[in-house]
């Protein structure tokens, strides 16, 4: 007895048989595949032949399905429609494997905050590249997402409604003292903090602002002494003894454990804040990473 050989059908001819049975024309079809009407049509014999059965009759007014065709052609399309799945799942991986998270942010969130979020997406896409550009000011971190430099921004400063945001945690702003600064019992209260000259951010943060009006509310600060840009740098000068300085936490990290640390006698916080473009196509390891973002459990805990 003959052993039957395997099948040999091939996806190229199931996706020939779809092609015909949705346009009842072996002509019509060869013309939306981009084939010659022999081609087709020899790939339809084949096929027949390795099926043992007739898929279509063929007539004067057109192709039809057979009874057994209409049944292969259901199967057809599944089989279709799962090499489409597959097809996508093997994208998907590639592009995970070549993929780039670009992220921009605010200095503080970008050396305190970031590592160890990084460090997570890591561990799931450990193929995937991440880059970090710092910015000195929130305006920068919005212009970054509007010209297409950066895919995720940070940042602690209201955004329009081109972006879409999402609230991480809230950073206390606390008053850094040089260790001699006298301080009767050790409270901190806004007549003493006029007393203090101090240190000032020579940045554009609109969150500095807001903390300063905050603070002239309560107590008008008049001893400016220095000003300096870098959060480092500020609180050097204070570890120094050259001033105070009236700072984010998260930007003061880490603390010379001389210096003294204290809440405003009316406390003050920023609260940082991720944002995406709208209208941005997000590639899928960015998806990933905001979704580690949505799930990063401060919440509305204070940092620090």
């Amino acid at each position: 007895m003959q052993r039957k050989l395997p099948s040999q059908m091939k996806l190229s001819q199931l996706n020939i048989l779809v092609a015909i049975a949705e346009r009842s024309s072996f002509s019509e079809a060869a013309l939306d595949l981009d084939m010659s009407q022999s081609a087709v049509s020899n790939a339809i014999l084949a096929l027949e032949a390795d099926l043992g059965v007739t898929l279509f009759s063929r007539g004067r007014h057109g192709a039809d399905l057979t009874g057994v065709g209409e049944r292969v052609l259901i199967h057809a399309r599944q089989i279709l429609q799962i090499r489409e799945e597959i097809l996508k799942e093997v994208s998907f991986a590639k592009s995970l494997q070549a993929g780039k998270v670009r992220l921009t942010a605010i200095r503080s969130v970008a050396t305190q905050f970031l590592p160890g979020i990084i460090t997570r997406f890591k561990q799931q896409r450990p193929d995937a590249t991440v880059s970090v550009v710092e910015q000195f000011n929130e305006a920068s971190v919005e212009e970054d997402l509007r010209k297409g430099r950066a895919d995720i921004g940070f940042t602690d400063d209201q955004v329009g409604d081109e972006f879409i945001t999402g609230e991480l945690f809230e950073d206390e702003y606390v008053v850094l003292l040089p260790p001699s600064f006298p301080l009767p019992n050790r409270q901190l209260s806004w007549d003493v903090l006029r007393t203090c000259p101090l240190i000032i951010p020579a940045n554009e943060f609109s969150s500095d602002r807001q903390a300063y009006a905050h603070c002239d509310a309560f107590c008008e600060i008049t001893r400016t002494d220095y000003y300096a840009k870098s959060d480092s740098t500020i609180v050097n000068m204070v570890a120094q003894g050259l001033g105070g300085a009236i700072i984010p936490r998260l930007a003061a990290e880490p603390i010379p454990s001389k210096v003294q640390v204290f809440s405003l006698p009316t406390p003050f916080f920023r609260t940082i804040r991720f944002a995406v473009l709208n209208s941005a196509s997000l590639p899928p390891e960015t998806t990933i990473f905001l979704k580690l973002l949505r799930e990063f459990r401060y919440g509305a805990l204070r940092f620090g």
